[in-house]
């Protein structure tokens, strides 16, 4: 069986044995209501307190060295898209130093209520005195006071929850003292995935997710299960790669209504790269019926 086919049907196994696991039948589902979703549903990102929209206005589609599809619309072009979203019910932007999003980031909040959205970024150093450093840049890139939430970008290591102790006690105090408002992680690896829903520390985790397993850190079932048990422990659990970096571009209803339907997402991020795209998105995402 080809890899991706193995991943396809793993993927297909995540439904039943959730079903499986309370006891309910094919035919209690169909009798079951249909649960709807809009972009714009207002959620709680775990114990956070953070109420935002479920669709995020992702800025980052293969987001590296300063550059990403979104950053090339420029600073106007992508703060645009931004309000865009926000006029739409979409209040959730998720940025990264590494996406070179802050400027765009930025020229949009001035046009925004700032308490009206939540701003999500991330840093790459893993050195305390840089972190501290990358707080006070972000805040004055993005002219703001504070941010929302601030994320460990790119986890790969087992065990970064204690190798990486002092930068998060960094991220601590500043959550402390009002810089920012929660704190937490992005995973590359099912080991720091797992490494993060065992941390208390951990309020808000990234976590890649897709029926077909592209671009994931371990098939769907099992990313699955580990998301389950963040969103049992009160993390807020946030999808990237819903749409597998583009590989189902073409198959998007499909995308949407797995992460939709497996009821451990709190919210996801994705990356429209014009209007015409977020427009579609917003409309494919009121059609899932869960």
């Amino acid at each position: 069986m080809k890899r991706r086919e193995f991943f396809t049907r793993a993927a297909s196994g995540v439904g039943a044995l959730w079903l499986a696991s309370r006891g309910l039948s094919g035919a209690a589902v169909l009798d079951a209501p249909a649960r709807t979703f809009s972009a714009a549903d207002t959620i709680t990102l775990g114990k956070t307190g953070i109420q935002t929209s479920r669709l995020a206005c992702g800025t980052g589609t293969v987001g590296y060295a300063g550059h990403s599809h979104q950053t090339r619309l420029g600073i106007d072009g992508l703060s645009d898209l931004l309000v865009h979203g926000y006029e739409r019910g979409l209040r959730f932007f998720d940025a990264a130093d590494a996406y070179g999003s802050h400027p765009a980031v930025a020229r949009a909040l001035k046009r925004l209520p700032r308490e009206k959205v939540t701003v999500l970024t991330k840093s790459d150093t893993r050195d305390p005195e840089g972190m501290r450093r990358d707080i006070d840049r972000f805040r004055r890139d993005l002219q703001t006071d504070y941010i929302d939430i601030v994320l460990m970008h790119d986890m790969t290591e087992p065990d970064w929850t204690t190798r990486f102790r002092r930068t998060m006690d960094v991220l601590s105090e500043a959550k402390e003292k009002g810089a920012i408002r929660a704190h937490g992680c992005s995973c590359h690896t099912i080991g720091a995935l797992r490494a993060a829903a065992a941390s208390p520390w951990v309020d808000v985790d990234l976590a890649r997710i897709n029926p077909i397993g592209s671009h994931m850190d371990a098939y769907p079932a099992t990313v699955t299960g580990v998301l389950r048990q963040m969103k049992q422990s009160g993390k807020g659990v946030v999808g990237m790669k819903i749409l597998g970096q583009g590989d189902m571009r073409t198959r998007q209803d499909e995308a949407l209504s797995f992460a939709l339907s497996l009821g451990v997402l709190d919210a996801m991020t994705i990356g429209a790269e014009n209007m015409d795209e977020q427009n579609d998105l917003i409309r494919r995402i009121s059609q899932v019926r869960a």
